[in-house]
């Protein structure tokens, strides 16, 4: 529903104890989409998240962002590195899992676009100064490009990249 309702804040991952530093959310996220024949990318350092998400999603992440169905990340990745799959499969791009550190407070961002019947906002504190312009170029690429999922604590977003994204 989050990507079908683009910018609403959803309930996720409550009642489950994921490891630090992976959030409630992002857990549910990865056990809802995660298996043994996806690709996820973890960042470095995240060695007893790389365990509880091998043990429960039956994967073992890769070494490298590029080429991953998946990156779990706790600052946004280059968008323009991944993956924004082809014209003939633009389902197979991929999927950023990227924890916040706010979501219903920090910088406003206006969306616009498919899901939408009027503009919405969403409030997202821990996204980099120029997301407006990377998140652009992303959405250039549609029917191409990378969906984002936002996580913090039990609460989660979605911009899917048809979803034009303004400050």
């Amino acid at each position: 529903d989050a990507l079908a309702r683009p910018g609403t804040l959803r309930q996720a991952g409550m009642g489950l104890t994921p490891p630090t530093p992976l959030a409630p959310a992002a857990a549910a996220v990865l056990l809802t989409l995660v298996d043994g024949e996806t690709t996820l990318f973890l960042p470095l350092g995240w060695a007893m998240a790389r365990d509880w998400v091998g043990f429960h999603c039956g994967t073992v992440p890769v070494a490298a962002a590029q080429g991953a169905g998946f990156v779990l990340a706790d600052g946004l990745p280059d968008l323009a590195a991944l993956d924004a799959g082809s014209d003939e499969a633009p389902d197979a791009s991929a999927t950023v899992i990227l924890q916040v550190a706010s979501l219903g407070t920090g910088r406003r961002l206006r969306l616009s676009g498919p899901g939408l019947r009027v503009a919405a906002r969403l409030d997202v504190a821990g996204l980099p100064e120029d997301f407006p312009v990377a998140w652009a170029a992303n959405h250039a690429l549609f029917p191409r490009g990378v969906d984002l999922l936002l996580c913090c604590g039990t609460t989660l977003a979605a911009l899917p990249r048809s979803v034009r994204v303004k400050a």
